[in-house]
């Protein structure tokens, strides 16, 4: 597992913006992590597969986590995602570049939402819609954690109930 709280690591640039959202702590960072799309990335239909989108929404938490928590944050916290959902709207293909644009969202005790686009670097297109439910652990007893101020106020947009939609498959 490496440094920063994550099973994986990604040394690829990453940069932020201020999306103009809300927060506890006055607005919300959209965080990006450039991407290119790989030969292994493709599918037998000639597209990215569906699962290498979760795999750039979790890249792209790991990054923002490891550039905008504390070293004590990091040093004691893992986190593991509860849930994902994902709407894909275009496909991506071998040669394309794109963008994982991942902010926070609301957040329980023991539960913090995270959004992120992936989106097409030439032309801003949405390709895929992710919101993710992350817990946060305790990095020695790996039992969820209760998390200070700073990361709360930093990692989500405040308190509200967080109901998971389930429907039937």
């Amino acid at each position: 597992m490496d440094k920063g709280g994550w099973p994986w690591s990604n040394p690829l640039a990453t940069r932020t913006r201020n999306a103009g959202r809300t927060t506890m702590s006055g607005s919300v960072e959209v965080f990006e992590l450039p991407i290119a799309v790989q030969p292994g990335d493709i599918d037998e239909l000639g597209h990215v597969n569906n699962v290498v989108y979760l795999r750039w929404a979790q890249d792209a938490a790991a990054a923002h986590w490891r550039a905008a928590a504390s070293p004590a944050a990091q040093a004691s916290l893992v986190w593991v995602v509860v849930r994902h959902e994902i709407d894909y709207k275009h496909p991506a293909r071998l040669g394309d570049r794109v963008v994982a644009r991942t902010w926070v969202g609301a957040a329980s005790r023991f539960r913090f939402e995270r959004h992120t686009d992936i989106a097409s670097a030439e032309d801003g297109r949405v390709l895929a819609r992710v919101r993710s439910l992350w817990c946060p652990l305790d990095r020695r007893t790996r039992r969820p954690a209760d998390v200070d101020s700073e990361v709360r106020s930093r990692f989500s947009t405040g308190t509200k109930v967080l109901k998971e939609q389930r429907e039937p498959l």
